[in-house]
């Protein structure tokens, strides 16, 4: 793929520094611009060509709510993908990032190389997606963006590998359903085969992220997202549970 072309925007001037010697220093990746807020951060954004915008919440003048929006109204083309980097990790903050159409929501202090990991996979979305994960849904997502505004609302970090399990499990199920009736014997092993890894630490990895969503409390998102109460906060479900309830509800979001 081409090189990708970020934005760091960030009124911390050390820590736009730092970042910013870290990403040119990372082949295939162009650091294309640095703003301390959000108005410099619209003028570069359109009048550059930006794959990914690293971007701060709060911020003098134009805060970073106010760059999603504006972004949001940008013809297709010139939409950049946005990562929320801030110190805030206030729920009402991330649901409203997520419904700004963020794609991570980060937690300073961050961890450049993981950072990094995001980037690259948010601008591969776009690049190497196969076709039916680009589909769009009803709601005009791709499902590659409803599960990542799913997770962040419930609040499983996008740093733990159960993670990106998840997601391919999910994605998996709803192109194959029958997948969910050999979880151990077809699914998992699919899962361990794609991140070169055991079926074992795939099965324990989901298991610790259905785990992180429950103890964080915010089971709500969840029924809010299926309009009516399919989950209690006291009863976690087993992994095939969860990955059918969600791969079920997006296949019949996506078909309507």
């Amino acid at each position: 793929m081409n090189s990708i072309r970020i934005l760091i925007v960030d009124d911390h001037e050390e820590l736009r520094r730092r970042m910013g010697d870290f990403f040119r220093q990372q082949p295939g990746v162009i650091v294309a611009g640095e703003a301390g807020n959000g108005v410099d951060a619209m003028k570069l954004i359109q009048d550059n060509a930006i794959d990914v915008v690293l971007l701060d919440i709060i911020m003098p003048g134009l805060d970073g709510f106010g760059v999603m929006e504006r972004v949001q109204r940008l013809p297709a083309d010139k939409r950049p993908r946005v990562i929320a980097v801030t110190a805030l990790g206030r729920d009402d903050f991330i649901r409203r990032a997520i419904d700004l159409g963020a794609m991570y929501y980060m937690i300073k202090p961050v961890e450049l190389p993981v950072l990094l990991e995001r980037v690259t996979e948010v601008a591969q979305r776009d690049a190497d997606a196969l076709p039916q994960n680009r589909s769009v849904g009803a709601g005009g997502l791709t499902l590659e963006d409803q599960l990542s505004n799913l997770f962040l609302a419930m609040g499983i970090p996008a740093h733990i590998k159960g993670y990106q399990y998840l997601r391919e499990a999910i994605r998996l199920v709803i192109e194959k359903p029958d997948m969910i009736g050999g979880i151990t014997k077809e699914l998992y092993p699919a899962i361990a085969r794609r991140f070169n890894t055991s079926s074992s630490k795939v099965e324990r990895a989901i298991r610790h992220a259905i785990e992180v969503a429950w103890s964080r409390g915010r089971v709500e998102t969840l029924n809010k997202a299926f309009g009516c109460r399919v989950a209690h906060p006291d009863e976690k479900p087993t992994n095939g549970e969860f990955i059918a309830l969600i791969a079920d509800k997006l296949s019949v979001d996506r078909s309507a």
